[in-house]
């Protein structure tokens, strides 16, 4: 009599019950981060309908009338594309002139907070000495007061040197309005310099003035740019800074664009020329967003590389 026996099943290879373990949990992790970038992609295209849809409906008011701007449809397109609100918008409000005087009082502003703003941040991030961090620290508690809690002293002292109604006078406040900021992003950027770039240099005899602005200066203008930037759009922007500084009646040629246009805004109540206030609107968005959007890839690079290198 003969007894047979069932082949066994092979034994299950050691680890194996780990392996489909991590594998379960990796599949859950891979849904979990594809159920957040979704959240995400959601978040951000709902961030993005409520950015452009007011810039859209203020750049097809421009183009229309009162009675289209009030008792039609929104987002309709005008009947008709005229540039006759921005003829009025440049030359009867005198947005024409206000533009021109943002552009100079900014593009002089952005100049000179750049080059103190690099040189007081290389200082403070290249060359220890007494006191350094201290400077730093001072410059960058600069960062925790609002601009409205000093309007009344800024007032007084730009009164007293007697730059009031100036553009000299709203040329330093700008300039060293933006410093904190700027000192705050260059130190942390001129840290990731390579040293051995600056030692060879100074072997060869360059100078600390030459090593700054022929070495330094280059290898560091992914950063120069990105905060140059920042500084445009925020200058650009400003309010109330202009309104404390900048006395006059609304056609004085010393007002900037941010005064004119609330200048528009005030006395479109009784002309009721909305379409000029939104001309004079979209000529000021533009600018910044033709900035923004040509000079893109080195903001992202200069926000990044400091990380990378």
């Amino acid at each position: 009599m003969t007894t047979e026996i069932a082949p066994s099943a092979p034994a299950a290879p050691a680890g194996a019950g780990k392996a489909g373990a991590k594998a379960g949990s990796t599949l859950g992790r891979r849904r979990e981060v594809g159920l957040l970038s979704s959240l995400g992609h959601i978040a951000l295209a709902v961030w993005a309908i409520l950015v452009i849809a007011p810039l859209l409906w203020t750049i097809l008011a421009s183009f229309k009338s009162n009675t289209e701007i009030f008792l039609g449809n929104p987002f309709a397109l005008p009947k008709e594309f005229g540039f006759g609100s921005y003829a009025r918008a440049w030359s009867e409000a005198h947005v024409g002139r206000y533009f021109l005087n943002s552009v100079f009082v900014v593009s002089l502003s952005t100049a000179g907070t750049m080059l103190f703003g690099a040189m007081a941040a290389y200082v403070l991030a290249r060359y220890p000495f007494p006191g350094n961090r201290v400077i730093y620290y001072l410059f960058v508690s600069g960062l925790a007061f609002p601009v409205f809690l000093a309007l009344v002293p800024l007032f007084l002292v730009v009164n007293n040197l007697g730059l009031l109604n100036t553009y000299t006078g709203l040329i330093l406040v700008y300039i060293a309005y933006s410093l904190p900021f700027t000192v705050f992003f260059l130190a942390a950027f001129f840290k990731t310099l390579p040293q051995s770039v600056a030692e060879a240099a100074m072997i060869d005899g360059a100078s600390h003035t030459r090593l700054f602005f022929q070495i330094m200066v280059p290898m560091a203008r992914p950063g120069l740019v990105s905060i140059a930037i920042f500084n445009i759009i925020g200058q650009w922007n400003q309010y109330l800074l202009p309104v404390a500084l900048m006395q006059g009646q609304g056609a004085d040629a010393k007002w900037v664009l941010t005064q004119g246009i609330a200048s528009i805004s005030t006395s479109a109540g009784y002309e009721a020329d909305w379409a000029a206030l939104f001309a004079a609107l979209t000529l000021s968005i533009l600018p910044m967003i033709i900035v923004y959007a040509v000079f893109q890839r080195q903001i992202q690079s200069g926000l990044t590389s400091g990380a990378v290198k």
